[in-house]
């Protein structure tokens, strides 16, 4: 199973090259794909914050 860390690698890869390759093709202006790419963008900023807000929580408990 793969580590949280590397999926969100993998995610923030993906949504680069969606960026770079819409961006070559220059469909970067259309509305469906900027939401697309924002929306995605989005969603791995989400999972980072709880992501972060998990690991905080997990160090403050004692062992």
């Amino acid at each position: 199973m793969p580590h949280k860390n590397t999926i969100t690698l993998v995610f923030s890869g993906l949504i680069f090259a969606g960026f770079f390759v819409s961006g070559v093709l220059d469909i970067l202006d259309y509305f469906i794909v900027k939401a697309i790419l924002f929306s995605a963008f989005a969603f791995l900023a989400v999972h980072l914050i709880l992501i972060v807000l998990k690991d905080s929580e997990n160090k403050n408990h004692l062992k």
